[in-house]
């Protein structure tokens, strides 16, 4: 028969500030009594919910911050009970926010992100009216955690930051109260009852605030140099929310806010630009906001600067030019689509925002680049993207590529509309480049050799005097022949970099005549131009010795914010480069206006640590130029010689047995020396801290230390008193005795306030190590 007295005997439940039995005689709950601890808690998940409604731009915090305080109230207050209708409720709330979450994921399958924030936070908010054990809190936690996850992934600016500080401050004490209640331990207090801060090791600020800069100093060091590899593939892409199309869209119109409509429903934008005249080439002025470059044609016959604005957000695996319009017609004074009305309509399946892009037949080396897009400001309905994109996530129904490989929208691209492009970007080999043929398709030749025949035989003569010179003139690095159009274009850009200049003041350029042409303007005349104009000026050239080459327009990189990942495109980072034909290989992008990098950024430029010099470059643009330029110098002479010395050593280990030899020494002398210095800096560190004691505590820790050197140090385990008493069995008497006195008068002082007799004691302690020696 079971005897329940015996199991009693083993099996006490036990009955305190965490067991205790409800009034309905339900079974025993574990009930967390710390409203400390509690308000903690509610504090994470606020945090969690305001760094979502931060990130995400949502408005969840009106309804969800007032219900779970008030949730949070009647938890506390009611946690002894059994609450069963209450849990009822519960339950039945989250089935119903469950089949809401699923019917909005209909509508959200290519970005769940928001999704499952809103459902968390119904989760949560229902939670929290029934948090009764210290488990339920720690739900609460791990939930404040996921929408704190959950916002960093949607953040595009630093304003998530002060939040994720504020976060982990607040982390830090409740990690501390949730252990203590676990271990089942309380506040100690004074002999009148109240909270004694001196006694209690519940929160040592001092310890939470050092940990909280340790922490913090430690991510930032781990972010810089954490290697990053851009081989990754994410098969979940962030797209807007699903765009109706109204009428029957053909893609031949470019919706352009920054031109001139010629009247009600005129969207092709066939103007200048801002506010000049609607003929292409007459002179006008530049739109303080919109890059005139996105049209079907372009006036470079403007005048004018564009204010700075920020109009997208872009998160890419590598760095790149965000790719908009292609032009193939030189007008004398601009560009135009030749081929606007020769546009393909490419439709999505109505159950996913994929669209699938017809790839080029191209030979060579390719690396997928992933890149979202973030619109910022009203763009135009041309759709930027990294060269040679192959799949796109766009919200519309369809999309339409013309005849250059640009990508058209339905609508224009407004402020918050989300896109992600997948591009199969080439490698730049120049070896192989440079071996490509010459031998163009005909369709190539029809429409990217067209110059004006009153310029072609004096463009001709300078490009083929430039090129002759080019031994005299040597203004590119490169020591190879101009055997190729490669070699070629590449001279040419620099050439242009360097021997022609941009106007000091952007109005200083005179507008050209009705006769005049923008190429020979430029070459012959003024000796230099707008940045656009550069462009332009070596498409033209390339194109009179026979190179085929077309103008492209679109954005740099940006400036890139290492802390969310994001490149910040602003309007006045538009602007207009040469892309060149190589057969089998497809088009390259060359830039010859001054200031930029000859070869535009792509997938060669990218770096396992990259963030690391990024981190650099946006600390350095906040310093001044003296002290950037000092600071480039120390680093790189530190990095060059640290490099040179690993270079020597290595070095060593390729010159036969002798070099082996004297490899090993240096390597053996090398850790030695640093072995020494290490346990010199940490006897350093220990007089530091000995210093900083308290003279009873100080001359305590000197003792043990002298005791474990001994090889009979103390056990943590064992109270000063008991060490004290082992040390009779393990020491001499006198030893022992001294060992005794210092304990004794150390848990006097420590525990009992009594002051000890310091100068006996250091006496004795001097003594006991004469002695010892």
């Amino acid at each position: 028969m079971l005897n329940l007295s015996r199991i009693n005997r083993f099996w006490r439940v036990p009955i305190g500030n965490f067991w205790r039995q409800n009034q309905q005689r339900s079974p025993l709950i574990e009930v967390e009594d710390s409203i400390s601890l509690r308000v903690l808690v509610l504090a994470l998940v606020v945090l969690g919910i305001v760094a979502t409604d931060i990130a995400a731009e949502t408005s969840f915090s009106f309804w969800a911050l007032p219900l779970s305080l008030l949730g949070g109230i009647w938890s506390y207050y009611r946690r002894r009970d059994a609450n069963v209708a209450v849990k009822f409720c519960i339950a039945i709330g989250m089935l119903v926010a469950l089949g809401a979450f699923f019917g909005r994921l209909l509508g959200e399958l290519n970005d769940t992100r928001l999704g499952l924030a809103e459902l968390l936070i119904q989760l949560q908010v229902l939670h929290s009216f029934d948090t009764p054990r210290r488990k339920n809190l720690g739900y609460s936690i791990v939930i404040g955690l996921i929408l704190l996850g959950v916002a960093a992934t949607l953040s595009q600016t630093l304003a998530f930051a002060p939040v994720l500080l504020l976060f982990l401050a607040i982390a830090l004490p409740t990690l501390v109260l949730d252990y203590r209640s676990r271990l089942g331990l309380q506040p100690l207090k004074s002999e009148k009852g109240k909270f004694n801060q001196k006694n209690s090791s519940t929160l040592n600020f001092k310890f939470l605030i050092l940990n909280f800069f340790l922490i913090v100093g430690l991510g930032l060091a781990i972010f810089a140099v954490l290697p990053r590899f851009p081989g990754y593939q994410l098969r979940n892409f962030p797209v807007s929310s699903a765009i109706p199309i109204k009428g029957n869209f053909t893609g031949r119109s470019i919706i352009n806010p920054g031109y001139v409509r010629q009247g009600k429903g005129d969207n092709q934008g066939s103007g200048s630009g801002g506010t000049g005249q609607n003929r292409t080439g007459q002179p006008g002025k530049v739109d303080n906001n919109f890059y005139y470059g996105f049209n079907s044609q372009i006036n470079q016959n403007l005048r004018g600067e564009m204010k700075p604005k920020v109009v997208m957000r872009v998160r890419s695996q590598a760095e790149g030019f965000w790719r908009v319009l292609g032009f193939d017609r030189y007008t004398g004074k601009g560009w135009e689509v030749s081929r606007n009305e020769e546009v393909t309509t490419i439709k999505r399946s109505p159950w996913s925002y994929q669209i699938f892009l017809n790839r080029p037949l191209i030979t060579g080396k390719t690396q997928e680049i992933v890149q979202t897009y973030t619109v910022v400001a009203d763009l135009p309905n041309l759709i930027p993207a990294m060269a040679y994109p192959k799949e796109i996530y766009f919200p519309t129904p369809m999309i339409a590529v013309d005849t250059e490989n640009g990508l058209r929208s339905p609508v224009e691209l407004s402020e918050g509309l989300t896109y992600t492009v997948v591009s199969e970007v080439p490698y730049r080999d120049r070896t192989k480049l440079a071996e490509a043929s010459t031998k163009y398709p005909r369709d190539i030749k029809q429409h990217y050799l067209q110059i004006p025949p009153e310029i072609a035989e004096k463009v001709r003569q300078r490009t083929e005097e430039i090129l002759a010179n080019y031994n005299q003139e040597r203004v590119a690095k490169s020591s190879k022949s101009l055997d190729s159009p490669y070699e070629k274009a590449l001279y040419l850009a620099q050439y242009l970099k360097q021997r022609y200049s941009l106007p000091q003041n952007p109005l200083d350029l005179p507008y050209l005549g009705e006769k005049d042409d923008l190429v020979e303007a430029f070459l012959f005349k003024y000796k230099g131009g707008y940045p656009d104009h550069f462009s332009t000026v070596l498409t033209v050239m390339l194109r009179s010795i026979g190179i085929p080459a077309r103008l492209v327009a679109g954005f740099s990189p940006g400036e890139f914010n290492p802390f969310t990942g994001l490149y910040i495109v602003r309007n006045t980072d538009a602007y207009a480069m040469t892309e060149i034909y190589f057969p089998k290989y497809g088009w390259f992008a060359f830039d010859p206006i001054p200031n930029h990098p000859l070869i535009p950024p792509s997938v060669e430029d990218t770096q396992t640590f990259s963030v690391l010099r990024q981190l650099w470059h946006w600390v350095a643009g906040w310093l001044p130029s003296p002290v950037t330029g000092l600071l480039n110098n120390v680093f790189e002479t530190i990095f060059k010689w640290v490099i040179g010395v690993i270079a020597w050593f290595l070095a060593l280990f390729s010159q036969g047995w002798f070099g082996v030899l004297t490899g090993l020494i240096l390597a053996t002398t090398v850790a030695f020396f640093g072995w020494l210095g290490w346990g010199q800096w940490r006897e350093w560190r220990n007089r530091r801290w000995l210093k900083k004691l308290p003279a009873m505590e100080s001359l305590y820790q000197q003792m043990l230390q002298w005791t474990t050197q001994k090889g009979l140090g103390k056990h943590p385990a064992q109270t000063p008193l008991e060490y004290a008493k082992g040390s009779y069995q393990h020491h001499a008497p006198a030893t022992a005795e001294v060992i005794d006195e210092i304990s004794q008068a150390y848990v006097s002082w420590r525990y009992g306030g009594h002051a000890p007799n310091l100068k006996r004691l250091g006496e004795r302690w001097q003594e006991l190590k004469k002695t010892a020696k």
